[in-house]
C-alpha cells in the first residue's frame, strides 16, 4: 500500500472540489478575463481626451461591468453546471459528452464575441452601446451587410475572429484533459452536501451580483453623471437581452388625466376635456401671404449644431449653410426629441416625440394611423425624396399610410448611380429632386431626406467643384469631429444644399417657396471647445441641431431667434407661415406665434436599458428616469453642468417634472389615439 503524502491542507481542499466543478470554475474565469479584457479595450478607444472619465468614476464602472462579466461568465456555464454530472453527459465519462459540451461552449463564445463585435462598431458608428434596436438593421439585411463591408476592416477582423476562436478550442480541449486526469479525493456524506449547496450558492449569488435585497440592475450603472461612465459599465450582451425584455410599454390613462391639465394649458387646448383628453386644437395661421408657397423641407444626417459654423465652429465646415442662416430665421436652441433617424422622421412627419421602447414607432403596425398636418395643405402635390430605399424601416408605409397622393422618389427612381450603401448622394439627390420639382405647375410640399454623412463617407467624383481640406486629428477632435472623413463628408452635405440653393435661384420656384432646414439629429461626444459644456457633458449635442427657415418673400430679414424649438414644432410652424389654417393633434406648437413665446420648451428623450425623458429651456435641463419620480435639474450655462441644481430651484424643478411627465405621457396617449381625420374631421380607417 503506497504511503500517504502529507500535504497542506489547501492542496486537499482543492483535490476534493470534484474535477467538473474545478474545471467549470477555471472556464468562467476564462470568460470573464476575456470580457474583462473587451472592457478595457472599449474604455480605451472610446473615453474622450477632451473630457475624460475621473479616475473614481472609472474605478466604479469597471467595478460594476466586472460584475456584469461575471454573471454573464456564470450564466454560460450554468448549463453545464448543471447537467454535466450525468453519466451521459459529461465531458470526463462519455466521448459523446465531451463534444457536446466542447460544440456548446465553441457556439457560446462564438455568439458573445459577435455581439462584442456588432457593439464596438455600432458605438463607433452611433456612439451608443448596442441594444434591441440593433435588430432593425435586419429588416434590411443586404443593405446593412453591404454598410458594414464598405465601412470597416471585415476581413482582418474575420481573420482575428478565427484564431481567437481556435485559441479557445485549444484551451478548452487542454482544460477539459488536465481535469479528466486530475486527482480527486471523493467526498461523501455531509460533506459531498456542503459542496454541492456551497458551489450553487456561489453561482446563483455571482448572478445575483449584490449583498442587497435587490440584485444587481442596470439602475446600478448609472452612479455618475458622466454619460460614459455607464456606458462603460454596461455588458452589450445583457445590456441587449435587458433592451429586448423591455421593449414595449402602453400608455396609462390615468396618467394622462393626471398630468392633462398642465399639458393641454402649455399646448394652448382652448376646449380642453379631461374627461375625454382632448389635444386637437383649430389653429388659425399668424401669417397670410395671399398666394400658395411652395414648402421644401431639407432634413439633413447627422447635422449636429456643434459641428456646423453657425455654432462658432473655427474649422467652419459649413459656409453654404451659414449663408442661408444668415438671410432667414435661424434657431440655434432647436432639440430634435431623440438620436436615430426613424425616430425623428416619425416626429418630423407627425409632429410628436417616437416615445417606442424597444423599436420605432414607424416599425409598430398598431400605430402606423396617424394625422398628420403635412396631409391638411389642400390642393398641394406631395414630395418625398431619399437617395436610398424608402422600405428602409418601415418609412414608406409610414408616410404613404398617412399623407395622401404622395410621391416618393427614391432608390431606383433616379437615373444618377448609386454610390454606395445609402443610394445615391447627397449632391445627386438635390439634381433629382430639383428636377422634379422646377417643372411643378402645382403648388408642392417637399421632404428632402439626406443620408450620406454616414460611414463610409463616400465623395463621388462628380462632385460640382468640391475641394476635400486636410486637418489634423488634434484639430479635428477639438472641434467635434472624429475624422478628416467625417469632416468632410459634413462639408460635402453643405455643399450640396449651396448647390441646391443656386440651382432653385436660377429656377422659377424660389420666390414662392419657403425652405426649412434642420439636421434629424445630432451625435452623443465632445461638441468642441466652441460648445457650451452642457451639450458634451449631459449628451445635448445628439439633440441640438440648426433650424432655419428660409424665404426672402415670407421673411424679409434675417434674425436669430433665441427661443427654444422643438422638432414637434416644425410642422405647425410651416403650416402656419404659409398661410394654412388645420387641425393640430400634435406636441408642438407655432414658434411665431408670441401666445407661446413666456414658455418654450423641448422634450427629450434617450432611449437606452434605463430610459431618460426630459424638458429643456434656454437656462436649464431637468431630466428623470421613466420608472422613477425624482429627476435632476442641471443649468446650461453652468461650468459644472452635472451639478444638479434642483435645491437650489425646488419650484422650478418641480414645474419642469411634471411638464417632463406629462409630455411623455401624452405622447404614449396620443401616438395610439391620433387617426387620420378627413376634411370634415371624420376618422379615416386605418389601411389594411
Amino acid at each position: 500500500m503506497q504511503p500517504r503524502m502529507n500535504i497542506p491542507w489547501t492542496m486537499s481542499l482543492i483535490y476534493r472540489i470534484p474535477p467538473l466543478t474545478r474545471f467549470i470554475g477555471l472556464t468562467a474565469l476564462v470568460y470573464v478575463a476575456i470580457f474583462f479584457a473587451a472592457r478595457l479595450v472599449f474604455w480605451q478607444l472610446y473615453d474622450n481626451p477632451n473630457d475624460p472619465l475621473a479616475n473614481g468614476d472609472l474605478l466604479q464602472a469597471l467595478y460594476i461591468g466586472l460584475k456584469f462579466d461575471l454573471r454573464l461568465a456564470l450564466l454560460i456555464i450554468l448549463p453545464m453546471l448543471l447537467l454535466g454530472w450525468l453519466k451521459p453527459l459529461s465531458p470526463f465519462d462519455s466521448g459523446f459528452g465531451r463534444k457536446f459540451w466542447l460544440a456548446y461552449l465553441l457556439l457560446a463564445t462564438l455568439g458573445a464575441v459577435l455581439f462584442y463585435v456588432t457593439d464596438f462598431g455600432h458605438y463607433a458608428y452611433l456612439h451608443v452601446r448596442v441594444d434591441s434596436t440593433v435588430l432593425r438593421f435586419l429588416t434590411n439585411p443586404l443593405i446593412s451587410l453591404e454598410m458594414v463591408w464598405q465601412s470597416y476592416p471585415v476581413i482582418p477582423w474575420l481573420i482575428a475572429l478565427a484564431l481567437l476562436l481556435g485559441a479557445f478550442v485549444f484551451a478548452i480541449r487542454r482544460m477539459l484533459r488536465i481535469h479528466a486526469q486530475a486527482r480527486h479525493e471523493p467526498l461523501h456524506g455531509w460533506r459531498k452536501t456542503v459542496m454541492v449547496c456551497a458551489t450553487l450558492f456561489l453561482v446563483l449569488f455571482g448572478i445575483y451580483g449584490k449583498i442587497s435585497w435587490y440584485p444587481l440592475r442596470w439602475s446600478d450603472a448609472f452612479f455618475s453623471n458622466h454619460a460614459f461612465a455607464s456606458t462603460v459599465a454596461f455588458n452589450p450582451v445583457l445590456y441587449f437581452y435587458d433592451t429586448y425584455k423591455n421593449g414595449g410599454m402602453p400608455y396609462d390613462e390615468e396618467a394622462v388625466k393626471r398630468d392633462y391639465p398642465q399639458v393641454a394649458g402649455y399646448l394652448g387646448v382652448d376646449n380642453a376635456d379631461a374627461s375625454a383628453l382632448t389635444f386637437a386644437r383649430q389653429v388659425a395661421p399668424v401669417n397670410q401671404p395671399g398666394k400658395p408657397f411652395n414648402v421644401v423641407v431639407v432634413i439633413l444626417e447627422s447635422f449636429a449644431a456643434y459641428k456646423s459654423g453657425l455654432s462658432g465652429n473655427p474649422l467652419q465646415p459649413t459656409p453654404h449653410f451659414d449663408a442661408v442662416a444668415e438671410k432667414g430665421l435661424y434657431f440655434p436652441n432647436f432639440y430634435t426629441p431623440t438620436t436615430g433617424t426613424a425616430r425623428s422622421m416619425f416626429c418630423a412627419v407627425t409632429g410628436i416625440p417616437d416615445v417606442q421602447l424597444g423599436d420605432t414607432s414607424s416599425r409598430n403596425p398598431t400605430i402606423v394611423n396617424q394625422h398628420v398636418i403635412m396631409d391638411e395643405f389642400a390642393g398641394y402635390e406631395k414630395y418625398y425624396f431619399l437617395g436610398g430605399s424608402a422600405s428602409w424601416r418601415n418609412i414608406r408605409a409610414m408616410l404613404a399610410n398617412n399623407i395622401q397622393n404622395l410621391n416618393i422618389y427614391e432608390e431606383g427612381s433616379y437615373e444618377s448611380p448609386r454610390i454606395d450603401v445609402w443610394g445615391i448622394s447627397d449632391l445627386d439627390l438635390f439634381k433629382e429632386a430639383h428636377k422634379v420639382l422646377q417643372h411643378e405647375k402645382k403648388p408642392f410640399f417637399a421632404v428632402i431626406q439626406t443620408s450620406g454623412n454616414h460611414r463610409p463617407y463616400t465623395i463621388p467624383a462628380n462632385n460640382e467643384g468640391f475641394e476635400l481640406r486636410d486637418a489634423s486629428q488634434e484639430e479635428l477632435e477639438r472641434y467635434g469631429f472624429e475624422s478628416v472623413d467625417e469632416f468632410n463628408s459634413y462639408r460635402f452635405m453643405d455643399h450640396s444644399i449651396g448647390y441646391f440653393m443656386q440651382k432653385v435661384k436660377e429656377a422659377g420656384y424660389f420666390d414662392n417657396t419657403l425652405f426649412a432646414f434642420f439636421g434629424d439629429h445630432g451625435i452623443t461626444g465632445y461638441a468642441g471647445r466652441h460648445a457650451a459644456k452642457a451639450d458634451s457633458q449631459l449628451g445635448l449635442g445628439s439633440n441640438r441641431v440648426p433650424f432655419v427657415l428660409y424665404s426672402p418673400a415670407l421673411i424679409p430679414e434675417g434674425r436669430v431667434v433665441e427661443s427654444v424649438a422643438s422638432e414637434t414644432d416644425v410642422m405647425t410652424t410651416l403650416a402656419s407661415l404659409t398661410g394654412h389654417a388645420h387641425t393640430n393633434t400634435t406636441l408642438g406648437r407655432d414658434l411665431l406665434n408670441p401666445r407661446f413665446d413666456q414658455d418654450r420648451h423641448a422634450f427629450i428623450i434617450a432611449h437606452a436599458a434605463r430610459t431618460q425623458i426630459g424638458v429643456v429651456n434656454r437656462d436649464f435641463y431637468f431630466q428623470m428616469p421613466i420608472d422613477a419620480d425624482e429627476g435632476a435639474l442641471y443649468r446650461l450655462d453652468s461650468d459644472e453642468p452635472r451639478q444638479d441644481v434642483s435645491s437650489q430651484h425646488p419650484d422650478l424643478a418641480e414645474e419642469m417634472k411634471g411638464l417632463t411627465r406629462g409630455l411623455y405621457e401624452s405622447a404614449r396617449y396620443i401616438t395610439n389615439n391620433n387617426p387620420r381625420l378627413d376634411g370634415e374631421g371624420k376618422v379615416i380607417a386605418k389601411s389594411e
